[in-house]
């Protein structure tokens, strides 16, 4: 599954440099690497690492999820999370508000009120 992902991420790739008319070695220096690193991506020879698929996210100005469209796997993903399948890790996600400072609950409260989801004082 890797080297299909590789692939999908690459083809991905080429397809939104060539849409935004920039050629390997732009890229590759935007991003710190070498052309021959982003023609291996392209190819599906090499793996992105995650800080590399954040950093060609932003310089080609997609979404992150922008690579994992179309993927099976994560297509499958998808589906069932919006069936409600995915086991939500609820001692995860307590853990990680309860380590927020009051500026930052005050400002998730805030996001969760304009969303319309309700969020339980027992926290």
């Amino acid at each position: 599954m890797e080297d299909n992902f590789n692939k999908h991420l690459g083809s991905k790739l080429k397809l939104r440099r060539l849409a935004l008319g920039l050629t390997q070695t732009k890229v590759a220096k935007a991003i710190n690497v070498t052309f021959q690193q982003i023609q291996k991506y392209e190819k599906g020879t090499n793996g992105v690492s995650s800080i590399r698929l954040l950093q060609l996210s932003n310089y080609l100005k997609v979404p992150i999820n922008y690579f994992f469209e179309d993927f099976s796997e994560y297509l499958i993903n998808l589906e069932k999370s919006q069936e409600g399948h995915m086991n939500v890790n609820y001692n995860f996600l307590v853990k990680l508000y309860s380590e927020l400072n009051a500026e930052q609950k005050l400002k998730f409260n805030k996001s969760l009120q304009i969303s319309g989801t309700g969020f339980s004082k027992a926290v």
